[in-house]
C-alpha cells in the first residue's frame, strides 16, 4: 500500500531533473522544429514538456509562458553556439561527478535503485548516459555566460552613486541579521567505548568473511543516515570529496569480496567494501559506528561549559580566549569563536540560516550577552556537544543601507551591470547568427526583438 502512495507522489524534483529523459518518449509523438538557432533546433516537445513542469511547479508567468520558454531555449542555443566558437570545454570528470551526485540523490529519494529504475522504466546505466548530454550543455551554458560577464567590476564610487540614485522602494527590505560566536565542548569518549565499537566492526568483518551480505549489515547497523538505506553505498565519489583517512583506505581496495581494515575519521569508525572504481572516482559501501559518551562524560562536559560561562561573564577570560583554548569546533576555534556564513562568507546570518537550536537561543538575546550552555548535535558530525554562544550584534529589519548592507548593494550593482552586459551580448549575437522561427510562433511577444529578421 505504501509503495503505491510513493508512486503517485513522485517527487517533483525527480521529474524536473530527468525531464530530458522522459521527454524522449514525447518527441516521437509531437516532434516539430519550432526554431533553428545556428545549427541547433528547438523542438516543440521540449517546450511542451518544460511548460508542463512549470504548471506542476505552480509558476505564475504574466504572459505567454510557452513563448517565454521558447525564448529562453533560444538564448541557451546562442550560448552553446558561442561555446563552440570559443572552444569552451567543461571537465568530463565534472560532468560525471554531477550526474553521479544527481543519481545518488534521487536513488535516496526513491528509496532504492530498483524503484528509480521502475519509475523511469530505464536502467541506471541508460539514465546516466542520457543525462550526461543535458548536464554537459548546462555546464557549457553557465561557463559561457560567466565568460561574457567576467570582466564586470564595480568601484566604491560607483556603488555610492548607485545607492544615491536608487529610490527607497527599489532597495530591498533586509530581515533581522545576527552575528555570533560559539564555543563547543564535546564529551570525551572512553577507551572502553572505542574498544566496544571496534569489536562490533571486527564481528561484522567476520560475518562477511563467512558469507553474510555487507549491504544487509549496513542497512541494519550503519549510523550514516545518508547511505545506510542504500546498503552503505556512497556512489561514485572523487577522492577530493572524501576525508583523507577514508580515501586512503578506499582507493587501496582491490578485491570486491574483501572488507577493509577499521578506519577512524572525525565521523567515527568505518569498515568498507569496494563496489567499483573509475579513475579518480570510487564507489564503496561502508558501515559507520559512532562511539557514544557515557553519562559521566556528558556531565563532565556540562561542568566545563558551566565553568567557562561563569569565567566569561566575570571577565576572568574573554570569549575569544576561551574559544581558542577550550572549544572543540575546529571551524571557529582559531577565529575566537566567530561563525562565518558559508553562503555569503560574511559574519551576518538571517535567522533561518542559523541551526535551529542556536537560533532559538540567540533570537531574544541582547548584544554582548553570553548564553547558558545547551546540548545540541553538531550538524556535520552528528555528535553531541555543549554549546555556548555570544551575540555580537543584532541588526533589526530595515531598508538596505550603505552602513549595514554594503555587500548587498554591491551585489545589486554587479548583477545589474552583468544583466546589461549579457543583454547587449544577446542583441549582438542575434545579428550574426542564423535564426529561423516557425510561422506559428513568430507572433510571440519576445523580450528581445532580434529573433525575427
Amino acid at each position: 500500500m505504501q509503495i503505491n502512495i510513493h508512486r503517485v507522489r513522485l517527487p517533483f524534483l525527480l521529474i524536473l531533473i530527468f525531464s530530458s529523459l522522459l521527454a524522449q518518449g514525447q518527441k516521437n509523438v509531437i516532434d516539430q522544429v519550432v526554431a533553428v538557432v545556428g545549427d541547433e533546433p528547438v523542438l516543440r516537445s521540449d517546450i511542451e514538456f518544460q511548460h508542463q513542469q512549470a504548471l506542476m511547479e505552480g509558476v505564475d508567468f504574466p504572459g505567454d509562458m510557452k513563448c517565454h520558454i521558447l525564448e529562453q531555449m533560444m538564448v541557451q542555443k546562442l550560448l552553446l553556439e558561442q561555446a563552440k566558437i570559443d572552444s569552451v570545454e567543461v571537465s568530463e570528470n565534472q560532468v560525471l561527478m554531477t550526474v553521479d551526485r544527481q543519481i545518488n540523490e534521487f536513488i535516496n529519494r526513491a528509496g532504492s535503485r530498483e524503484k528509480l529504475e521502475e519509475w523511469l522504466n530505464k536502467s541506471i546505466l541508460r539514465i546516466k548516459e542520457e543525462q550526461r548530454e543535458l548536464v554537459r550543455n548546462q555546464m557549457l551554458t553557465q561557463q559561457m555566460r560567466s565568460q561574457i560577464t567576467k570582466e564586470i567590476n564595480v568601484t566604491p564610487m560607483e556603488i555610492r552613486r548607485f545607492f544615491r540614485e536608487s529610490s527607497e522602494d527599489s532597495l530591498p527590505r533586509m530581515p533581522a541579521q545576527f552575528e555570533y560566536q560559539k564555543i563547543a565542548i564535546t564529551p570525551k569518549i572512553s577507551q572502553e567505548e572505542i574498544d566496544r565499537v571496534k569489536g562490533r566492526l571486527r564481528d561484522f568483518q567476520r560475518q562477511v568473511r563467512e558469507g553474510r551480505d555487507f549491504a544487509t549489515l549496513a542497512v541494519l547497523y550503519s549510523e550514516d543516515p545518508n547511505s545506510a538505506a542504500r546498503g552503505g553505498e556512497l556512489g561514485l565519489t572523487p577522492r577530493a570529496n572524501l576525508v583523507p583517512e577514508f580515501s586512503q583506505v578506499a582507493f587501496n581496495l582491490r578485491d570486491k569480496n574483501k572488507v577493509s581494515k577499521i578506519v577512524e575519521t572525525e565521523f567515527g569508525f568505518h569498515i568498507m567494501q569496494l563496489v567499483e572504481r573509475q579513475g579518480d572516482r570510487i564507489n564503496v559501501r561502508h558501515i559507520l559506528l559512532k562511539p557514544k559518551p557515557s553519562a559521566d562524560a556528558i556531565e563532565e562536559a556540562k561542568e566545563v561549559a558551566d565553568s567557562l560561562v561563569t569565567l566569561i561573564r566575570a571577565d576572568s577570560i574573554s570569549f575569544e580566549d576561551a574559544a581558542l583554548r577550550f572549544s572543540m569546533d575546529k571551524d571557529t576555534r582559531a577565529s575566537g569563536g566567530t561563525v562565518i556564513n558559508p553562503q555569503s562568507q560574511s559574519t551576518k546570518f538571517e535567522l533561518q540560516q542559523i541551526p535551529p537550536t542556536i537560533a532559538r537561543v540567540i533570537e531574544n538575546m541582547d548584544e554582548g550577552a553570553v548564553s547558558n550552555p545547551f546540548l545540541m548535535k553538531d550538524q556535520r558530525l552528528g555528535t553531541d556537544q555543549y554549546t555556548i554562544v555570544r551575540l555580537q550584534k543584532k541588526t533589526p529589519p530595515h531598508r538596505a543601507n550603505m552602513v549595514d548592507d554594503y555587500q548587498t548593494i554591491k551585489r545589486m550593482l554587479e548583477n545589474k551591470k552583468q544583466e546589461e552586459t549579457f543583454n547587449d551580448w544577446i542583441k549582438r549575437k542575434q545579428e550574426e547568427t542564423y535564426i529561423s522561427i516557425s510561422g506559428d510562433w513568430r507572433n510571440c511577444d519576445f523580450e528581445f526583438e532580434g529573433w525575427i529578421k
